[in-house]
């Protein structure tokens, strides 16, 4: 007959528990996730375990060979769940029992409590996540748009200020700025990672472990950089988990205004970029529809993002010192906000890199009136203070305006020197816009070799 699985922390409760409050405090149908940073950290900690000589050379044998047949197990999708597993370490540990034997299973947790058993699972996912996916995939979405600038890098288009045609720009430049806010990110997340890598295992429950276990041990078979040097902070440190959500946070937004800017310039009124089918879906009434519902979703999932920090950080505030049952809270938030974040920057990559941009209509939108600067600089190059330039350049552009004029580059020699005599004919030479952007050769400036530098630089950070 089976023996009858028995809870982590059985023993001094008698009653069977109300199997509403079982679901309640389960945690297995979210945190399965972190199998495989649950068996690695196990294995360590028994070597550790055996390092201090409570756990034989033959048991520590039979031991990692159960963890490895469990790891097979969740791999392949073959892991049977019993209603009894609460969470991942309950469902792993009642696993091992049931393959090598109750009584050997039984010490590996000896000198362990879930509070450091849990939170290093959470490091080590974490971990795993930045590495394998999140720092790679900003990176080659840092390249996509490296890429496409260096390509696009003659294409011309408007600039804005509130939402307002302001000066002639580069594409290049464009992407370049986004690509730029998309470094920051990606060096934010490197610094987090780093934060986070450090190593709560051998802390116990909170006063710290009973047979003097070597946590420098533990740290390095984990690939940490280091232990959390107070066994309460330890088991109770969340704030990993908070930066890691303000980061995805941080990251949403600047994918959100990302979205709106093409979301905006792939309107018909616009015109400067269309999207690939790809990523884009119809109408269910109207036909000639091509929304951009990838665009609009990434707007939309930074709100998502958003709310998984500002949720768990309510949980958060009000705890007292060391493990309460509220930090479960920081998983299904945390893995929502990761996986979110995840597939933002899958989406990101694959809308910018099959995007056509409309050379034609980001020309057509240039107008001359955008270079009234330019003008105002025209003179300030003549010996003219800017403060009296900008307000002769806003008279040229009111003429033009009352002579129902097409550009400010229509008013003639005359009528220029009507309002200041110092103007000459080569003023003319100020209304071509490719001259224009090629004045800004100041670093950060639209001037082609400006960003190419730009370019090159985000790419030697990555």
């Amino acid at each position: 007959m089976a023996e009858k699985a028995q809870k982590l922390w059985g023993g001094r409760f008698t009653g069977e528990t109300d199997p509403l409050m079982h679901l309640y405090n389960a945690s297995l149908p979210y945190d399965y996730k972190m199998y495989k940073a649950d068996l690695e950290g196990t294995k360590v900690y028994t070597a550790g375990l055996n390092k201090i000589n409570l756990i034989t050379d033959d048991e520590l044998s039979k031991i990692h060979a159960g963890l490895d047949q469990i790891k097979s197990e969740w791999d392949d999708d073959k892991f049977v769940r019993h209603p009894s597993d609460e969470d991942i370490h309950t469902a792993n540990e009642r696993r091992l029992g049931e393959i090598i034997g109750r009584h050997i299973a039984g010490k590996v947790h000896t000198g362990r409590s879930r509070n450091d058993q849990v939170v290093t699972d959470m490091r080590i996912y974490c971990r795993d996540i930045l590495n394998e996916k999140l720092l790679p995939f900003m990176a080659d979405l840092i390249k996509v748009l490296v890429k496409r600038a260096e390509n696009e890098i003659d294409t011309l288009m408007p600039g804005y200020t509130h939402l307002q045609r302001a000066q002639p720009i580069r594409w290049a430049h464009w992407l370049s700025s986004y690509a730029t806010y998309f470094t920051e990110d990606y060096k934010r997340l490197k610094q987090i990672l780093e934060r986070l890598n450090v190593s709560p295992l051998g802390a116990g429950a909170l006063a710290g472990h009973p047979y003097g276990i070597d946590r420098e041990f533990l740290a390095e078979g984990l690939n940490f950089g280091g232990v959390i040097g107070n066994s309460l902070v330890a088991v109770s440190d969340r704030d990993f988990v908070v930066e890691l959500m303000f980061w995805g946070t941080l990251f949403m937004n600047h994918i959100s205004r990302f979205a709106e800017d093409l979301i905006i310039y792939s309107t018909a009124e616009f015109g400067f970029v269309k999207l690939s089918d790809s990523y884009s879906t119809g109408s269910s009434l109207m036909p000639q529809k091509k929304n951009a519902d990838s665009l609009e979703l990434l707007r939309g999932k930074s709100g998502r993002v958003f709310g998984d920090l500002a949720g768990f950080l309510m949980s958060l505030k009000g705890i007292p010192s060391t493990y309460d049952k509220d930090m479960q809270e920081d998983k299904e938030s945390l893995f929502d906000a990761l996986v979110t974040v995840e597939h933002s920057i899958l989406i990101a990559t694959g809308v910018i890199s099959t995007l056509t941009v409309v050379k034609e209509r980001m020309s057509d939108a240039l107008t001359m009136d955008m270079l009234a600067t330019d003008l105002a600089d025209y003179l300030v190059r003549k010996g003219v203070p800017f403060r009296e330039t900008h307000h002769i350049s806003g008279e040229c552009v009111a003429a033009a305006e009352r002579e129902k004029l097409s550009g400010i580059d229509k008013l003639t020699l005359e009528q220029y020197q009507e309002i200041d005599k110092r103007f000459e004919q080569d003023l003319f030479e100020t209304f071509d816009f490719e001259k224009s952007v090629e004045r800004r050769t100041a670093t950060g400036g639209t001037a082609k070799s400006a960003v190419l530098k730009q370019l090159a630089s985000l790419v030697s950070q990555l």
